[in-house]
């Protein structure tokens, strides 16, 4: 088994029906740091959902809202700057690390007070990624707090630190695929191939997610140096 193997994003989402939420960090083979968010849903509640892009920030918001039954878990701010780091999460806890870095806190220290979330059976992780932009020292941490039972009784914690590798990135997300309850994303992110151009980063993830549950998109490509970035955002709710 060759644990350095490199997938493609066709390959880790294609035929999969619910990988739910899913972020990817990495870098460009020119040393671009990327970030991507997306989301997928099930319910009405779910689907009913865009991305907006707001002074550089992007939330979740309803498509219609008269149609909105429970905002709590699916309306949040998605990625969120401070400083030199990009923020990217699949809850409210993008705010929680905003705040962190405000009071000197690191990643993971921010965290420390958040958990899983409360949606039982399923106790969807939350997920969350950093990208740490100091020129060569420019890094990316990724998060995952799950339930540690299916009872949702304790929280387990793990946080990843990577290094940027050229033409490299991870994936996590929030569930193996679909079920009853939903079987949380286990091990470490999966090491992701990341092309040079962000349209082909953007048509290659958007196409090969499932079409009936796949929800909307954002991707960004970042230059370390200058802080100068390119994005995209991708509506199925258009």
């Amino acid at each position: 088994m060759n644990v350095y193997q490199l997938k493609t994003l066709q390959e880790a989402v294609k035929g999969n029906p619910y990988v739910g939420r899913g972020i990817i960090l990495g870098f460009t083979p020119s040393k671009k740091a990327v970030g991507a968010y997306f989301i997928m849903g099930r319910s009405a509640n779910s689907r009913n959902r865009v991305f907006t892009v707001k002074g550089g920030e992007v939330f979740t918001e309803p498509f219609d809202s008269s149609k909105v039954e429970d905002p709590s878990l699916i309306i949040y701010a998605a990625v969120r700057s401070y400083g030199n780091s990009l923020i990217v999460t699949n809850g409210d806890q993008t705010d929680t690390i905003y705040e962190g870095l405000k009071e000197g806190k690191t990643f993971s220290q921010a965290l420390a007070c958040r958990k899983f979330e409360p949606d039982s059976p399923n106790f969807t992780p939350r997920i969350s990624g950093i990208v740490n932009f100091a020129g060569k020292n420019t890094d990316y941490e990724m998060s995952i707090l799950k339930s540690a039972d299916e009872k949702g009784s304790a929280c387990n914690r793990f946080t990843f630190s990577y290094s940027p590798i050229a033409g490299v990135g991870h994936f996590i997300h929030t569930y193996v695929t679909d079920g009853s309850p939903l079987p949380t994303f286990q091990g470490e992110p999966e090491r992701v191939a990341i092309p040079e151009d962000i349209d082909s980063l953007t048509q290659e993830l958007w196409n090969n997610l499932d079409e009936n549950n796949k929800i909307s998109l954002y991707v960004r490509y970042i230059d370390v140096e200058s802080g100068k970035y390119e994005e995209r955002l991708v509506n199925k709710n258009a």
